[in-house]
């Protein structure tokens, strides 16, 4: 998911560079989409991660 946000800020700075505003818009919208998404799953499994966590073996 971080690899789309990613790959939509690049077109979104490719489009801003040539010039097309309303692309470069939509594109980084879903890359800030995206991006906080990703953000809200990484620390939801973190959290399930530490209060889960290994149980020690036999």
């Amino acid at each position: 998911m971080l690899n789309m946000a990613l790959l939509f800020l690049v077109i979104a700075l490719i489009a801003g560079v040539l010039g097309f505003g309303g692309v470069a818009t939509v594109s980084v919208e879903l890359a800030q989409i995206l991006f906080f998404v990703f953000i809200v799953l990484f620390i939801l499994a973190a959290i399930v991660h530490a209060f889960k966590g290994r149980k020690p073996p036999v």
